[in-house]
């Protein structure tokens, strides 16, 4: 495992997701120029990474390039800041769907690592397939395009997949692992410190790893998470509470809380420019 530099931590902002909807909470960007404006605050207030999932004009996921080409397009013309597309789409998604937004060619996606089942809503019973031969498929697609891979693992099971991939070659070292924890999806593991901790010792050698804690566990794993000299992520995918009881206003206000915490931890923000280098991205141009 690779710790980051003791005075810094690399922040993520996951601003939209897949299931999370206005009716939830009002303060959610859903369409383009409200995630730009989102990205950009989030930047502003410390963020590194934006990880991106889109919608069309009715609210639905969607994959569709000209959308996530949009967006990558404005907030390139606003800051720097790391752009990183989902590759898990949603539930109303093709296979070739979820994909279709590495044509607009993303410095970093993220992919799943395995398959997990829906345990509620409108899809409850069906699978969140990715299967080994899906995943090999995904990752040298990415190698083509020069993209990124983070690798996101939801249990333990999932380290295999990421152990074919190594011993076939097809990732490059720092591997960037992304542990999720608490999704409620069948096949995920809780989100509580042991898991955590656990999931880091089976990590490969030479990783960076990434904390992803779902709901009210947002807080004080990523806390413990920036402690163990991880990088963390934030954001309305993840939690739509800032506290019990209240919406969050926004995604930076989550981002201003963990620099907040960051700093009493005499850890400052990497700027994108120092995650880049940090994670062996090419300087953006």
């Amino acid at each position: 495992m690779i710790k980051l530099p003791e005075d810094k931590v690399i922040i993520t902002v996951a601003q939209t997701g897949a299931l999370v909807t206005k009716a939830m909470n009002p303060n959610l960007p859903e369409q383009p120029d409200e995630i730009v404006e989102s990205a950009y605050a989030c930047y502003q207030e410390g963020a590194a990474i934006c990880h991106i999932h889109a919608r069309d004009k009715e609210g639905k996921t969607t994959g569709s390039k000209a959308v996530f080409q949009e967006i990558h397009d404005k907030i390139r013309a606003k800051c720097n800041i790391i752009v990183q597309d989902t590759t898990g789409g949603g539930a109303n998604l093709t296979i070739e769907q979820r994909i279709e937004c590495l044509q607009a060619k993303p410095e970093m996606a993220s992919l799943n690592m395995g398959t997990m089942m829906r345990v509620s809503g409108p899809y409850k019973g069906t699978a969140f397939a990715n299967m080994r031969e899906d995943i090999e498929t995904y990752v040298t697609r990415m190698r083509e395009l020069g993209v990124m891979l983070e690798l996101v693992v939801y249990s333990h099971a999932m380290l295999r997949e990421v152990d074919n991939l190594i011993q076939k070659g097809l990732v490059e070292k720092p591997y960037y692992i992304n542990l999720v924890l608490g999704m409620i999806f069948q096949g995920a593991v809780e989100a509580t410190p042991k898991y955590l901790t656990s999931l880091i010792d089976f990590l490969p050698e030479e990783t960076l790893f990434n904390v992803t804690p779902v709901g009210a566990a947002q807080l004080p794993l990523t806390t413990m998470g920036m402690i163990l000299g991880g990088c963390i992520r934030v954001g309305m995918e993840d939690n739509i509470y800032y506290r019990k009881g209240e919406l969050v206003r926004s995604n930076a206000q989550f981002v201003a809380r963990a620099v907040r915490i960051a700093r009493e931890l005499n850890k400052e923000p990497a700027s994108p420019e120092e995650a880049r280098r940090i994670l062996g991205l090419k300087p953006m141009k």
